[in-house]
């Protein structure tokens, strides 16, 4: 029963000692405990054969492999059986037959980690029993990672043609010919995967081999594709996960999706390209997918990686990264307690940068340089006689040493950790686990080898010269160039001195954007299609102006102006905000990351209904780790939104009138999710009423969902409880009144605050039963009581304006039980005239509206609409309560149905409603001063002509004036003068 085991055990060449023994006894006897009677003899073997070594060397040393062998027993001793390469082809071979075909999500879920648990085990036991080489072992686990991608790839295309969102032939295999490759960078591009890795990928498609039913949705399928992918890799389930993923190496990362066209990849690395991106490109190989396109951008991303001319200047630049890289993780000095082997000085990545950056600097050149195995190019460097033998054994031996020891340090307990022990009880354990005999021992030979690598990699850096361009000597010196000036004049700009001086100060590093080196080097490239662009705008010299002002407010620019070098119909985007839509241009400047939206394909459309948007945002917040991270998705959602909105509003495919839908919708979606998500919190400490509830009503804009950019929300905060109930049942617990006015001040100041992603309504609750000296949230009986006995005129117009946005369906009705008989009582028509009249005098001696651009105060306007159709339904809603409706063309509409309206005044109120609504929603982005100005404000003049229905500005003013003499005239044939 037991001779199978011999061979293993003679082949063994070296085996730790347990770090602690203790734990090794324990560990064998819950090993022998837990024996079956198919495998007892074998585990009363394993324990007994030389004393129980080998298992103590396991037990006694890591956790993560005590748990995987005691979960996998069989698939252990089959291990010790046949042999750790015998059984690594096995389960190699299992992915691709068994898991290969598999359909279901947590099947194959189950059916990777499974597997990755598998070769976890046989990697460590081949590792501790000195079976295979370093090579050998992050060749396995590489080849693993290449295996399981690819799986997950080729689930995932196989769920989208079955959802009809693909069209691909082959189903056994649709990865060949998908269009579609996961290129693996980093250690797993080298093959030189370690034990607890994660791998870094880059998910690249070419749209001319990719067949889809609806060509536009291209981008959203690969994203969704790429997505699940990581889902199958990455999510954690109680099996564990496969591999932690990161796609932060493709091209400009906090600018491009997730999955990027090849020809935007090599766009973005022919204009663009950093020499750290460089350095990664080198190890960077097709792993997954569609091999022939990977093969195709490998060989395309050749020019870029490997230049003719030598390249001194990428040496600086990634000294500059290593130091920053030392100094973030406290590599300043060498000190074996806690210290970083990875990133540390003389740890693996200063190996990993002297090989590249001399790669870099001579692979042009060179092309035997041209390889991925770090170990191999050392040779090769020697060879080339670009570094000495001795450098080259020197630094292949530390890797080989450092490796070993990083994948000692991972086994532990299957973190991917870098970091030694910070005791010299944890450095004797580690110590052991690496087959030395005591503490001592390692530190003197780590000491050594981080000092050799240390040494070496100084010795390269120290003579390194800066031979990088000098930059854009036109924009450079004290005095302009007077060339430069006659070309900014025929660009476009009248005034080419004051442009010549800021480009000159964005040089400087002047601007925090523009202060790193690389910033400077991608605002020089894009400076000619930046000044061509702005020159062709409708305003060129407020355009200008307007991103200087950008470029000013930015907290960095590399990301930014990479996008912009990357896609330039993001940049000309940009531009007209700049030129047409000063309030668009300054929301930007304070969030430039309302940029990333841009990006999305769906950021021209339709942003949809309420239902779809709504669906959006509770999907976005299903990610969201804790409390503010809810608060800020729920925060870059809406600004996202109403910059889409407003943006959309600028390129005219939609209407004013129909973006004050859409954005009521989005504050309302907003407020219910911060509601839904300060609620929770705010239960956390203080608790609930188990009968209370609270409301929130919108009045005003909101209320009648005619919403505008930059409106405020006007709310009412409004609860109810029973009185027997007196005190909440949480932690800290509070009286209602108290409870739920925090409550309502938490809601408050989560919708008001200004925070990394800007800010996002300024909230008005001075609608509340006795204004300001009321309280911020008041109690249903006080609220209805209110109402009934205490409101004035211009409280009942503002009522029939409210709908509950927030709040249950019972609390819901009730309110609107109360509202619809408060807005139905009988009212004396002499008084209510005289009240509303009153009301309009007292805001036209406050606001005159004279100015032709006031469109809301001024006689005619859209205040005069509002006030007759919250007239009439006072007037009217005794005998006719089908009229009464928030929104304020519906009950125009209602109100001619039932005879109160004649045909004409209702057509021209709600004509001139709409007309107010597209002018105004404009003039929001734009301005309401100087627009007269005919030499400067023609973008703005035409903007506002095309959503007032005209062909020209005179034929827009001809048409204010008009309309607002047509809504006077019923306002006084309804009301009389003010």
């Amino acid at each position: 029963m037991t001779k199978k085991f011999l061979k293993f055990f003679r082949s063994i060449k070296t085996l730790p000692s347990p770090g602690d023994k203790q734990k090794a006894k324990f560990e064998i006897d819950r090993w022998l405990a837990q024996a079956t009677k198919g495998d007892a003899h074998s585990r009363l073997f394993l324990a007994e054969y030389d004393d129980g070594k080998f298992l103590k060397a396991i037990f006694g040393n890591s956790t993560f492999l005590t748990r995987s062998i005691m979960r996998e027993p069989s698939f252990f001793l089959e291990i010790l059986e046949k042999g750790p390469l015998s059984v690594s082809r096995s389960v190699l071979k299992h992915l691709e037959l068994d898991i290969g075909q598999q359909d279901n999500l947590t099947k194959i879920m189950d059916d990777l980690r499974k597997a990755k648990r598998q070769i976890a085990i046989l990697v460590a036991i081949a590792d501790i029993g000195g079976h295979w080489s370093i090579n050998q072992i992050t060749s396995i686990l590489s080849q693993f990672a290449d295996k399981a991608v690819n799986l997950a790839v080729r689930f995932g295309l196989r769920q989208l043609t079955t959802n009809g969102q693909l069209n691909l032939s082959n189903c056994t295999a649709p990865e060949k010919s998908a269009g579609y490759v996961i290129i693996g960078v980093g250690k797993l591009g080298a093959q030189e995967l370690n034990y607890s890795s994660d791998i870094d990928l880059m998910a690249i498609y070419d749209p001319a081999h990719i067949n889809v039913p609806n060509p536009t949705d291209l981008s959203r399928i690969m994203i969704q594709l790429t997505r699940l992918i990581i889902k199958i890799l990455e999510e954690k389930t109680q099996n564990g996960y496969v591999f932690r993923t990161d796609f932060r190496i493709r091209p400009a990362p906090g600018s491009t999706p997730i999955a990027i066209s090849i020809e935007s990849a090599m766009a973005y690395y022919e204009s663009v390209g950093q020499n750290w991106e460089r350095l990664a490109m080198i190890r960077a190989r097709p792993v997954a997918g569609d091999m022939s396109i990977g093969s195709d951008f490998i060989s395309r991303i050749q020019p870029f990686i490997w230049r003719r001319n030598l390249d001194f200047a990428s040496i600086r630049d990634v000294h500059a990264v290593k130091r920053q890289i030392a100094a973030y993780r406290g590599g300043k000095r060498i000190s074996i307690k806690g210290h970083n082997i990875k990133v540390g000085r003389g740890g693996i990545r200063e190996i990993e940068f002297f090989v590249q950056t001399q790669q870099v600097i001579w692979g042009g050149r060179i092309p035997e340089l041209r390889t991925r195995d770090l170990v191999e190019t050392l040779n090769i460097l020697a060879k080339e006689t670009r570094i000495s033998h001795k450098v080259a054994e020197d630094l292949a031996n530390a890797y080989t040493f450092l490796r070993h020891l990083e994948h000692r340090l991972q086994m532990v307990d299957d973190r991917q950790t870098h970091d030694l022990p910070k005791t010299e009880e944890g450095l004797a354990i580690i110590s052991k686990f690496a087959g030395f005999h005591d503490t001592g021992s390692l530190k003197i030979k780590l000491l050594d080898t981080l000092k050799k690598v240390e040494f070496h990699y100084d010795r390269l850096f120290k003579n390194s010269r800066n031979l990088g361009a000098q930059g854009n000597l036109v924009f450079t010196g004290v005095e302009n160039d007077q060339d430069t000036l006659v070309n900014l004049t025929k660009i476009g700009f009248t005034n080419p001195n004051s442009i010549s001086e800021a480009v000159r100060n964005w040089h400087r590093g002047k601007y925090r954007a523009t202060r790193t080196e690389r910033a400077r080097q991608i605002l020089t490239e894009l400076i000619p299609n930046l000044l061509k662009t702005i020159g062709s705008s409708t305003q060129p010299n407020k355009a200008f102006i307007q991103f200087d002002a950008f470029l000013k407010a930015l907290p960095s620019g590399v990301q930014t102006l990479s996008l912009f070098a990357n896609s330039p119909k993001v940049l000309d985007l940009v531009i007209n905000i700049m030129g047409n839509a000063p309030n668009l241009a300054l929301r930007l400047s304070k969030n430039p990351g309302l940029l990333d939206n841009i990006l999305s394909r769906d950021f021209y459309h339709s942003p949809g209904n309420h239902k779809d948007l709504d669906g959006e945002l509770k999907k976005n917040l299903h990610y969201a780790r804790d409390f503010e991270d809810q608060l800020d998705i729920a925060r870059r959602w809406t600004n996202d939104k109403k910059f889409q909105n407003g943006t959309q509003l600028l390129l005219g495919t939609i209407e004013g009138y129909m973006c004050c839908k859409t954005l009521s919708d989005v504050a309302e979606i907003a407020l219910q999710a911060m509601f839904a998500c300060v609620r929770t919190e705010f239960e956390k400490i203080h608790g609930v009423f188990e009968t209370g509830d609270m409301a929130i009503l919108a009045f005003g804009k909101l209320g009648s969902r005619e919403l505008m950019q930059e409106s405020d929300l006007d709310l009412v905060f409004v609860y109810n409880h029973l009185p027997m109930e007196t005190k909440s049942n949480g932690i800290k617990p509070l009286s209602a009144n108290i409870y739920f006015m925090r409550l309502a001040q938490r809601i408050i100041t989560s919708l008001t605050v200004l925070t990394s992603e800007g800010k996002l309504y300024s909230v008005d609750t001075r609608l509340r039963p006795h204004g300001k000296k009321g309280p911020i949230a008041s109690h249903i009986l006080s609220f209805e009581r209110y109402y009934a006995t205490s409101a004035w005129t211009w409280e009942y117009m503002a009522l029939s304006r409210a709908r509950v946005v927030v709040g249950s369906a019972k609390l819901l009705e009730r309110i609107k039980k109360m509202q619809r008989s408060v807005l139905m009582q009988r009212r004396n028509q002499t008084k209510l005239k005289y009240e509303v009249t009153a009301m309009r005098g007292r805001i036209a001696a406050r606001f005159p509206g004279t100015e032709i651009w006031d469109i809301k105060y001024k006689p005619g306007g859209l205040v005069d609409i509002e006030f007759i159709a919250q007239y009439l339904q006072l007037q009217n809603a005794n005998a006719y309560p089908e009229i009464l409706s928030p929104n304020t063309i519906s009950s125009l509409g209602l109100l001619k149905k039932h005879g109160h309206l004649t045909s004409q005044a209702c057509f021209d109120l709600i004509e001139g409603y709409k007309f107010w609504h597209n002018i105004g929603s404009i003039l929001r982005i734009t301005a309401t001063t100087n627009l007269e100005n005919i030499e400067y404000d023609k973008g703005p003049q035409r903007m506002l002509a095309q959503a007032g229905g005209v062909p020209t500005f005179d034929k827009l003013i001809e048409k204010i004036n008009q309309t607002s003499a047509n809504i006077s005239m019923h306002y006084k044939n309804i009301l009389g003068n003010y």
